[in-house]
């Protein structure tokens, strides 16, 4: 089957550029414990990660970084903490994996040294939500971000929408957009049980609906798939329901995993999530004792849908969901080529144009 859905040259010039790369062997790494900011909501400060320390002395981050190599780690994402306050430890990062760096856009990058390193702008509404949100009620991050990042093609908002802030989603693509920047989308989860707008158990088919229309709009800038968002929303791949039992960013040598590692369900057998003083583990992404069922986290869903190609092996319309799926996650990365990728966006959308007419009739 797989050849002759190949026997498609888009398909196949997708396929060929994933498969010159090869496998992802990836790690998370809060580079810091310190941030300039308290987000409502984050993983890091909501479960006490900040507990663990950043070593001090240059020389154990150096030695980190020989660790993974070693360990033939090839793609790192740089979270914390805000990775904007260790410049010269992403640096160095960059200079050595493939790496997609997390920052809340307070500070600018530099260009110079990390001129094709992947930046993760993260947003999580309009000004006033945003404010709210993640700026304590004063500081208006998003304003600030987009000066910061006004032009960069690097930079990739990720917009994290609320599920009953639909209605923001436009006019907020609208301004990243006129800025010069990709988007990329993910969901707000209510950690902090503020509710209302923010409550995440009312669903998210309003946002879901929006994002497919944001695709309509820019699909030469928004770096998701029609596919991805549904999976992500919904939580649904098949005939699995997303929870701990199937993500595939698990800490594999991690105590906590046993059960986990020895489930039978797909996983990144080289995964590790760092904690700040590069020794500690936790047991996934965002932490030891997160409620899975809840967890909208992009990576590991992103993860879920790129070990199963199996299942989407059925018709040509199932591998191009997934073919066009782990090609924008390479994308994002810049594993592959972004200049040529991103001209790739209009035609990777086009063929899930389908999948857009069946929800946004509903």
């Amino acid at each position: 089957m797989l050849e002759s859905y190949l026997q498609d040259p888009f398909l196949d010039r997708l396929y060929s550029e994933i498969r010159q790369v090869g496998a992802l062997r990836s790690i998370m790494l809060d580079i810091t414990n310190v941030c300039n900011i308290r987000c409502k909501g984050c993983y890091f400060f909501d479960q006490g990660m900040d507990s663990t320390r950043t070593p001090g002395d240059e020389r154990i981050f150096d030695q980190f970084i020989a660790q993974e190599k070693a360990r033939g780690t090839n793609f790192i994402t740089i979270a914390g903490g805000e990775p904007s306050l260790m410049l010269g430890r992403v640096k160095k990062l960059h200079e050595n994996f493939h790496v997609l760096c997390v920052t809340n856009g307070l500070r600018p990058i530099p260009r110079d040294g990390y001129e094709n390193m992947a930046i993760a702008v993260s947003l999580w509404g309009d000004h006033k939500t945003d404010t709210e949100l993640r700026g304590g009620g004063k500081i208006d991050i998003f304003a600030r971000a987009l000066k910061n990042f006004e032009g960069d093609s690097r930079a990739i908002w990720y917009y994290t929408v609320t599920a009953g802030n639909a209605h923001e989603i436009e006019a907020v693509t609208d301004q990243c957009v006129a800025n010069g920047n990709n988007v990329f989308f993910s969901y707000y989860e209510d950690l902090k049980g503020l509710g209302g707008a923010f409550d995440h158990r009312a669903g998210y088919g309003g946002p879901r609906r929006e994002i497919h229309r944001m695709i309509e709009l820019y699909p030469e800038r928004v770096l998701t798939t029609s596919y991805l968002n549904e999976v992500i929303s919904t939580g649904r791949l098949y005939d699995e329901t997303w929870g701990y039992d199937v993500c595939t960013n698990v800490t594999v040598d991690h105590p906590g995993n046993a059960d986990r590692v020895n489930n039978g369900k797909p996983l990144m057998p080289h995964f590790r999530a760092y904690m700040p003083d590069l020794k500690t583990t936790r047991r996934c992404c965002v932490g030891d004792a997160r409620d899975c069922a809840t967890c909208k986290n992009t990576w590991p869903h992103m993860g879920w849908v790129m070990l199963n190609l199996e299942k989407h092996l059925g018709t040509i319309e199932e591998f191009t969901n997934w073919l066009t799926s782990v090609y924008i996650f390479y994308l994002i990365i810049r594993a592959v080529d972004f200049e040529r990728g991103v001209r790739l966006l209009p035609e990777i959308h086009r063929r899930q144009r389908y999948l857009r007419d069946i929800y946004l009739r509903q």
